[in-house]
């Protein structure tokens, strides 16, 4: 059996980064008024919600004896929990929060044959199982451009990522019959940029646009996340609102090891719905 364990997930960089934006929401709410934004913004605005995804998933693990390799797979329909949050800071800068979680277990069997070279071919019996768990967190400070209905917002900031990956199988090498047991895991902060628009047709009834891209192309843990989506808000109460938006999200990540590399390419596409509060 073979194994290479991971350590445990630092919640504090999730929490941290969530309650330095709630911390610095009630802040600017009870701060003296200052002159009204754009009805496209909001002082503070925080939304819980899930994003529901088809997802197109390609991994690779690597093992001492070679890769094993999923190939292209259509897993089924899955629910990520999604939390997003805004503070503006002034009228037109402020700071961006946004966290979501990709987990989903596949087993199935196919046929995956490693060449070795000299040594044989790692090949797979049966069925395979990989797991998969990403969580991926942002923090950005915006500037928004216009001052009416519509405003365009530029945003940079930093993105933590941490992926797991794993897989097991019944393997035959050079005629050895055995069972394998592999995972990685690692976690990264690399650079994000971002651009949305938002558009006021009337306070209570908003539609917006975003796309953001993350990347890190050094390190032994790189890779990028792209992301756009397009939606709409609509407050039935002064306070509270509901949020429903489509969008895409394109994940390639490669963790570098002395015998192989491991590889996690997903790409999600689906609605999100999310229950949204404002001050």
């Amino acid at each position: 059996m073979l194994s290479l364990r991971s350590r445990p997930f630092d919640w504090s960089v999730r929490f941290g980064a969530l309650g330095a934006l709630v911390g610095s929401g009630f802040l600017f709410a009870t701060a003296p008024a200052l002159a009204d934004p754009s009805p496209a913004l909001d002082r503070f605005s925080f939304s819980v919600g899930a994003f529901s995804a088809d997802p197109k998933f390609n991994a690779s693990v690597a093992t001492p004896y070679g890769s094993l390799d999923s190939g292209d797979i259509k897993p089924g329909r899955v629910t990520m929990p999604r939390i997003t949050g805004d503070v503006l800071l002034g009228d037109s800068q402020g700071i961006s929060f946004d966290y979501y979680q990709y987990k989903r277990d596949y087993g199935s069997e196919f046929n995956n044959n490693t060449s070795l070279g000299p040594f044989g071919t790692l090949s797979t019996i049966g069925n395979a199982n990989f797991n998969t768990k990403l969580d991926f967190a942002k923090l950005s400070y915006k500037w928004w451009i216009g001052s009416g209905n519509t405003v365009l917002g530029l945003g940079a900031g930093a993105a933590y990522y941490r992926a797991t990956l794993g897989a097991s199988a019944l393997v035959s090498v050079n005629g050895q019959v055995g069972t394998l047991s592999q995972s990685s895991s690692d976690n990264a902060i690399a650079p994000l940029l971002e651009i949305g628009v938002r558009h006021a047709i009337t306070p209570d009834l908003r539609l917006f646009a975003d796309a953001s891209g993350v990347w890190k192309s050094s390190g032994r843990f790189h890779g990028n996340i792209y992301n756009a989506s397009a939606g709409v808000e609509w407050f039935p109460v002064k306070n509270v609102g509901v949020v429903v938006s489509y969008g895409v999200t394109n994940i390639d990540l490669t963790r570098d090891s002395d015998s192989a590399d491991s590889r996690l390419k997903v790409r999600l596409q689906g609605p999100s719905a999310f229950l949204k509060a404002r001050f």
